[in-house]
């Protein structure tokens, strides 16, 4: 029998620290490594505040079927045009499935590491033998570390695999990308630690019935939380809704009753989304409520005001309302705007077409402002109205060349160019972008700028 002599440090004597367990003074530290990178996506981009920054460490999560694991392959195959290594880790699909989704994605094969381990131990050795810029790993349930006992998807497991994963991200300066999935409640499964461990954590929103999806954050380290990406949903993808306002009233019936426009904001986005609701004689011992994209408690409560204080009869009518496009309102904006589509419906009047309606109302029935109203129809009025002043409508040639630039980064540019211009929604959202582009150096155009001198105490608002 052998005895094996362990040294310890003698009580009252501090250890000598490595060099990287040393502090540093801050002004020594190097942050040239936070520098951002594109994602390729605009719209992804935007949510994490400018691009993505070497290091760190994003979480995706949302309900099955919304979109996480297609943003994520989409998002992979531009980080390879851009000649970045990407390492696609997926314990719920196989490789063959994961090349499946790619070619229906049109992303291409190249500088794309497939792999189907869920052992976290081996993804240091796997991101050496890619030699990867980027991890992806779909998803953090299913990794496990040997170490624990615990059986995979448990507390322990999750969260062992989660700092293994941030640690190799954060000592290599890879960007990682983590989907998680979503409990039945709405928020991430797994232990509410894994949501601090990461640097940032976005919600893809969405009805899986509707095209429409909003990418929202609720934590970001590298930028604010009050951004959203607005993607659509297609057989070959995603794509970014650059005019989000004007797909979401494309095809809405300004003559019909029960239906208002809402300028609402997502994010410091505003937008105008059209509400809809119905009114019909109900059958049933308590007529039913239902409410789609709008928070039912405040659908409920606007609904019991409209009887109280507007004297409208709805006890023996089922109620029905909708926000387009499978957009979710949560916020107190909406509730006049409801209201008016309800009554609408009830005395079968339609609202004037070029009504917008915005407002919080309170269980006396008044009606209360809203923050940023002005802001929130300044754009689209504005906008419209240069645009028909000033002859700021998209031409053709204009067209043209802003298609002709968006296809130049895909391997078959000729058949992006057909894409565009083989539906019309698709080419209305590229005219959208043409038409603010016209807007904005038409206002450039028109700018004066004056130069003059101020004091440090003018400047900042000091009396002398």
């Amino acid at each position: 029998m052998v005895e094996e002599v362990v040294q310890t440090a003698a009580p009252g004597k501090s250890r000598t620290a490595s060099p990287s367990q040393r502090p540093q003074e801050l002004r020594e530290v190097d942050a040239a490594g936070d520098e951002r990178r594109t994602s390729g996506i605009a719209e992804l981009d935007r949510v994490l505040g400018g691009g993505m920054v070497a290091g760190s460490v994003v979480l995706i999560g949302g309900d099955p079927g919304i979109g996480k694991s297609t943003l994520l392959m989409q998002v992979s195959g531009h980080l390879a045009k851009q000649g970045q290594r990407v390492l696609y880790v997926s314990g719920e699909e196989s490789p063959r499935q994961i090349k499946m989704r790619s070619q229906r994605l049109g992303v291409g094969q190249d500088s794309i590491w497939i792999s189907a381990e869920t052992d976290v131990s081996l993804l240091e050795s796997l991101v050496e033998s890619a030699e990867a810029d980027a991890i992806v790993i779909d998803s953090i349930q299913t990794m496990t570390d040997p170490s624990s006992p615990s059986a995979p998807g448990t507390v322990s497991q999750v969260r062992a695999s989660a700092l293994a994963i941030a640690q190799i991200a954060k000592s290599r300066g890879i960007p990682s990308f983590l989907v998680g999935h979503v409990t039945k409640e709405g928020s991430l499964a797994g232990p509410r630690v894994l949501e601090h461990m990461v640097d940032t954590v976005l919600y893809f929103e969405g009805d899986r019935d509707n095209l429409y999806r909003v990418l929202r954050a609720t934590k970001n380290r590298f930028g604010a939380t009050d951004e959203v990406g607005i993607f659509e949903m297609r057989g070959e993808g995603l794509t970014e809704v650059t005019n989000p306002s004007a797909s979401l009233l494309a095809e809405r019936d300004e003559h019909g009753a029960g239906s208002c426009v809402c300028p609402v904001l997502e994010g410091t986005r505003p937008l105008l989304v059209e509400v809809q609701a119905l009114a019909a004689p109900s059958y049933f011992a308590a007529p039913r409520r239902l409410a789609t994209g709008v928070d039912f408690n405040r659908f409920v409560l606007v609904l019991a005001v409209l009887e109280k204080r507007a004297g409208l009869n709805l006890g023996k009518a089922d109620v029905y309302a909708n926000v387009t496009g499978g957009l979710r309102l949560n916020e107190p904006a909406c509730d006049l705007a409801v209201a008016v589509a309800v009554a609408s419906s009830v005395r079968d009047v339609p609202v004037k077409p070029a009504t917008a309606i915005a407002g919080e109302i309170g269980l006396a029935g008044e009606v209360r402002g809203v923050p940023q109203a002005e802001r929130r129809v300044r754009l689209g009025l504005v906008v419209a109205e240069l645009v028909k002043a000033n002859s700021l409508h998209a031409k053709p040639e204009q067209l043209k060349a802003h298609i002709d630039e968006l296809a130049a980064s895909y391997e078959k540019p000729e058949d992006v160019v057909r894409w565009y211009f083989g539906d019309r929604q698709r080419l209305a959202e590229v005219e959208a972008v043409v038409i603010e582009t016209n807007v904005a150096d038409y206002v450039m155009g028109k700018a004066k700028v004056n130069d003059k001198s101020v004091s440090f105490e003018e400047l900042m608002g000091q009396q002398g």
